[in-house]
């Protein structure tokens, strides 16, 4: 049978499912969206609290580097307290390893061969195995191997994906199959060449992420680019978007992505308009109020605010709940498409938050459903 709506299907690339703790990634399973706390892992009450606020927000995943022993020895309250599975982050240090595996973590981001000898590596994979903890291979355009870049001259794909396989062959010779990849790169048209590549290669989940892509703005610009075009392309079973920006930011956005290409549904959908002259309210400012107001929403649905009468009606037929400008201060609400009431500047953002508090709930109770137009 034909999709309806042809344009819109993503046809995923097939790929072994894994258990990172009791979350599924790749197979069937919804790309999940992770992000990395960068409180002092030691710190074990103020990871904890920003691991909350990024539950709240939305992650599926969440990652806390461990550099030392004072933060593996707080892994163990961390992985305690979180209602997500942790990661923990790995660089050279294979105690560090077998610690947060031991702690609890229910995967380990590393690269086998920065571990250090064949012995080393053993031990990690039997304490991985021994604890039920997937591993990440992590591969970075900014840390490859000296070899790889003598070899190349300097990162590029078939350089990152070498390193990738080289890594997935050390597991495999472990007879080790609960892993994932990354193959990330600042450079978003590097890491998407290297991740197509990667993809046709092997079977294995993959894990997205544009590295040190920058701040809230242009950081979200290139992952969005990167990420969603491999998404786009059916590649990809778990994303990061990597911001400096604080954690919580990048679920966010992680999941606006999601949402563009109805991956996932999370929260509000708002549709609005850059405003103009003819707007009837201040947009900017509206949507604004808006967005900050429903982030406690967790329920999909979709929300247009548009400042007048050109793409108002079109746009607001297309919404659970609507709102076009109009003349005077008085603005036209739609709910499930149709018009229904007129309201007043005064008091407006308040009672659009109510009429969407109020139809999440009913969705939430099994009295309504998300509104979906020509369906």
């Amino acid at each position: 049978m034909s999709a309806i709506r042809p344009w819109r299907t993503i046809e995923r690339r097939q790929s072994r499912q894994i258990m990172v703790g009791n979350v599924p990634v790749g197979g069937d399973a919804p790309i999940t969206v992770q992000t990395m706390t960068n409180t002092p892992t030691s710190d074990a009450r103020a990871t904890i609290d920003q691991i909350r606020r990024c539950e709240e927000a939305g992650a599926d995943i969440i990652r806390v580097s461990c550099p030392d022993t004072d933060s593996t020895a707080a892994m163990k309250e961390i992985v305690r307290a979180a209602n997500v599975p942790i990661v923990a982050d790995i660089h050279f240090h294979y105690k560090r390893a077998l610690e947060a595996a031991d702690a609890g973590a229910a995967c380990l981001r590393i690269n086998p061969g920065n571990i250090g000898s064949d012995a080393r590596v053993k031990e990690v994979i039997a304490a991985a195995k021994a604890n039920g903890c997937a591993i990440r291979i992590g591969v970075n355009a900014g840390s490859l191997e000296k070899d790889l870049l003598e070899k190349y001259g300097e990162p590029c794909p078939d350089a990152l994906v070498e390193s990738a396989l080289d890594h997935i062959k050390i597991l495999q010779d472990h007879d080790f199959h609960d892993y994932k990849v990354a193959v990330k790169a600042s450079d978003l048209m590097l890491a998407v060449a290297a991740y197509s590549d990667l993809a046709a290669q092997v079977d294995c989940p993959l894990h997205l992420g544009i590295t040190e892509a920058g701040g809230l703005i242009g950081g979200t610009v290139k992952s969005s680019l990167g990420i969603g075009s491999l998404l786009w392309a059916g590649i990809g079973d778990t994303i990061r978007v990597s911001l400096s920006a604080e954690p919580e930011e990048e679920v966010r956005v992680g999941f606006e992505i999601l949402k563009a290409l109805g991956l996932r549904s999370r929260g509000v959908r708002v549709v609005s308009c850059p405003s103009c002259a003819r707007q009837g309210f201040d947009v900017i400012r509206t949507v604004q109020k808006l967005e900050e107001s429903l982030q406690h929403i967790k329920t999909p649905m979709s929300l247009s605010v548009l400042g007048c009468v050109v793409n108002g009606p079109g746009e607001a037929r297309e919404t659970d709940i609507g709102i076009t400008g109009g003349g005077n201060g008085k603005h036209m609400v739609y709910l499930s498409g149709v018009t229904d009431h007129h309201v007043e500047d005064d008091g407006m953002i308040a009672h659009i938050v109510k009429l969407v508090e109020d139809k999440a709930a009913k969705i939430e109770a099994g009295e309504a459903e998300a509104f979906v137009p020509h369906a």
